[in-house]
């Protein structure tokens, strides 16, 4: 059974309407992803570290009660759970205030088991954080010596945009790891004051990796797979509660339809077809329209049930 191993910080969401607090779940951006692909019966793993404290106690619980093995999150002793306020608007779109400590990140793992055609994911400012780099570097160069679909969720909050000329030479190497490239309008607004899928992919993607996935909130997702495919994907209508885990669970989506569909490293240096890329987006934006349902991070667990029974 192939497996998918995440990367990524551990974070509390504190989730606030109307400028009142209505909830509060773990999360961290790739850790949503994982933790909705457990709920799939997903064979998945998570790396990380959790804060020494009541909050990282229940985030490693949370993990494991959802099937995913949390053996490679640590905790070290004086550290404290970084915490997200979540502001959602009158579209349910969120305004992010983090609280974490970037520069006392620490990071101390085993590699885990990867096998050919397993899936690695990573992202956000913790696929960039000079700290840590080292690390996560060491991770990727297992991860691609062993055979390993590597998916990159660029992910770049305008929190860190002081920051992108230090990380630019980290993002670079990352894109060059990748076997695939999801970003969002926002993110590239941010990194590269660009707005225009062509534009980010004929640029700043394409010499590094060949498929790129642009999405844009409720706006079509785009599709770039070298100069041959070319391709626009409208979103679901969704009664949307919150978007905090859309692009998450989007990311979710789209690896749980390539164990779904087989799709290898090998055909992803061939080039995916149409068709392929038709299942997969489907496969992703369920996902996505799922959590964005309800005020939590992940898909129901209801929606986990309906994949482990192969709906889709």
């Amino acid at each position: 059974m192939r497996k998918v191993i995440g990367i990524g910080e551990t974070v509390l969401d504190i989730i606030f309407k109307d400028n009142k607090p209505v909830e509060a779940v773990p999360g961290g951006s790739t850790f949503n992803a994982i933790t909705s692909l457990g709920r799939c019966g997903i064979n998945a793993s998570f790396i990380s570290e959790a804060g020494n404290d009541h909050v990282g106690k229940y985030i490693i619980d949370f993990l494991k009660s959802n099937g995913v093995n949390a053996d490679n999150v640590t905790t070290f002793p004086d550290s404290k759970s970084p915490v997200s306020l979540a502001f959602l608007n009158e579209k349910n779109d969120a305004e992010y205030i983090f609280y974490k400590d970037h520069p006392h990140d620490q990071l101390d793992f085993t590699f885990p088991d990867i096998q050919p055609d397993d899936i690695v994911l990573f992202g956000s400012f913790y696929a960039v954080n000079p700290v840590i780099r080292p690390q996560v570097v060491g991770l990727l160069d297992y991860a691609r010596s062993h055979g390993a679909i590597i998916y990159y969720d660029v992910n770049f909050r305008p929190a860190h945009k002081d920051e992108v000329i230090k990380v630019t030479p980290n993002l670079i190497e990352n894109l060059d790891y990748a076997d695939i490239v999801r970003g969002s309008h926002e993110d590239f607004a941010t990194l590269y004051k660009k707005e225009d899928a062509d534009k980010v992919y004929n640029a700043e993607i394409s010499f590094y990796c060949k498929q790129f996935i642009y999405t844009q909130g409720s706006q079509p997702v785009e599709v770039r797979s070298g100069r041959d495919l070319k391709k626009t994907y409208p979103v679901l209508d969704t009664n949307v509660v919150s978007t905090i885990g859309a692009g998450d669970n989007f990311n979710a989506g789209f690896i749980f339809g390539m164990l779904k569909y087989g799709i290898t490293r090998t055909d992803l240096e061939r080039g995916l077809t149409e068709e392929q890329w038709d299942k997969l987006i489907t496969c992703a934006l369920a996902f996505s329209a799922d959590c964005c349902k309800d005020i939590f991070n992940y898909v129901s667990k209801e929606f986990g049930e309906k994949m482990k029974e192969g709906a889709l």
